[in-house]
């Protein structure tokens, strides 16, 4: 019974520990924005949140650093965006804030929904921090980004379907993204915000996570039936184009801001 006990005790514990380090990153993030110019300090914070990826065999650190690719990303890009919004402090409380819900709520599920859920955040906060620091780079550099982007997040979601092909198929997804992203980089539309400071709306970012949602929903169709049923996909396409069309109808009324 003292062993129960003492078991329970320990979990609570931990628990309790990995609630404080998470908030503890994120309010150190906040801090750290608020007291540096420089990002970098930041950048490093969130790098050193993963030791536990480098506590192996170094033969294993490259796996486990690709593993925690996703989770890097969103880290990476709320550093972006905590600087972005630079005089509004309230919104960097909300980023911060949001920030937490992801490293409690939603990073550590394991359920496919939750996984679907993970990767699509990671592209959409990823392409928005990307090209609000990108308008001064190479393009290949931006292409080179967007390639890494789709394959963290194909390879993400691909591993809950215990898919054989996984490797390859995050390979293509890779292309894709830097497909898009080269068009994406020569006609990259933004979408100022008001009060949100230097964060603009990135229609690239919209639009590529709106088309990897009716991706997903058509490999988990044909991961279900053999098949890619039209009954799975009619309603995200069309929900895809709805948003779309609406996108560019309200850029045309207010006018848009190339990046």
């Amino acid at each position: 019974m003292d062993l129960l006990k003492a078991h329970k005790r320990r979990t609570k514990l931990s628990e309790a520990a990995y609630v404080a380090l998470n908030v503890g990153l994120a309010v150190a993030l906040l801090l750290i924005v608020l007291a540096v110019q420089s990002p970098w300090l930041a950048y490093s914070a969130v790098l050193l949140s993963k030791w536990r990826a480098l506590a192996v065999r170094p033969r294993f650190w490259f796996a486990n650093l690709v593993a925690n690719m996703v989770d890097i990303i969103v880290g990476i890009s709320v550093v972006v965006l905590l600087y972005g919004a630079q005089g509004a402090l309230w919104l960097q409380v909300l980023i911060t804030l949001l920030y937490v819900g992801w490293l409690l709520l939603i990073k550590p599920r394991s359920k496919r929904i939750y996984v679907a859920a993970q990767a699509g955040i990671a592209v959409f906060v990823g392409i928005t921090a990307l090209s609000m620091v990108s308008y001064a780079w190479d393009a290949s550099f931006f292409v080179l980004a967007m390639w890494a982007i789709g394959f963290v997040s194909a390879r993400h979601i691909l591993g809950s379907y215990d898919e054989p092909m996984t490797q390859l198929y995050s390979f293509i997804a890779g292309f894709v993204f830097a497909e898009l992203g080269w068009i994406g980089f020569h006609w990259l539309m933004a979408y100022p915000l008001p009060g949100f400071g230097a964060i603009q709306f990135s229609q690239l970012a919209l639009f590529v996570t709106l088309y990897c949602f009716v991706a997903e929903r058509a490999y988990a169709s044909y991961h279900k039936h053999g098949a890619v049923r039209r009954a799975d996909v009619l309603l995200p396409a069309l929900l895809t184009i709805s948003i779309m069309v609406a996108v560019y109808v309200l850029a045309a009324i207010n006018g848009s801001e190339a990046l």
